[in-house]
């Protein structure tokens, strides 16, 4: 299956979009263009990648970069079972609040799963679209971010959240 990709560097570093004819399939943070592209890779070879953007592209660069509130965008997610779960547990948490991984196991009714929801939040493959940066550890630090703390705590920031670097 073809991927459509695009390569923008922004406030959060360089962010890589990458989309199917399904719908947005990849949003990855990083440091460098190079950095983007290998992390693309580990998903899908290099000759199944084009450089070129599509409706799905435009409609994410539009949400992350605009409004970051309204999240009616297509998307094209591989995942285990309970990891696509755990994705939609997150594109409830509203703008501006946060969770903790064990509340998000509660609500998922897996009370105990507070370590796999956030190894599902790690194997997010649309950082921000699907808001696992919203997530926090249950001390009220920020736990983990693929994209990096800084990242985490630049988005929060941004949605209204001030962090206590002793538990950052």
């Amino acid at each position: 299956m073809k991927r459509h990709y695009q390569i923008v560097q922004t406030w959060l570093g360089t962010v890589l979009l990458a989309a199917t004819d399904r719908g947005l399939s990849n949003l990855i943070l990083a440091d460098s263009t190079e950095d983007a592209l290998a992390e693309l890779h580990r998903y899908v070879l290099e000759a199944d990648c084009r450089y070129q953007t599509n409706q799905y592209i435009e409609k994410a660069f539009g949400f992350i970069f605009n409004s970051m509130i309204s999240n009616d965008l297509t998307l094209d997610l591989r995942g285990t079972p309970f990891q696509r779960e755990v994705w939609q547990a997150l594109q409830a948490i509203p703008f501006g609040e946060t969770r903790t991984y064990l509340q998000i196991a509660g609500q998922l009714r897996r009370p105990k799963a507070f370590r796999a929801v956030a190894n599902a939040c790690g194997a997010n493959p649309v950082a921000i679209i699907v808001p696992c940066h919203r997530v926090i550890a249950s001390n009220g630090g920020l736990g983990g971010y693929s994209g990096g703390l800084w990242r985490k705590r630049a988005l929060l920031a941004r949605e209204g959240h001030l962090f206590n670097p002793i538990f950052s």
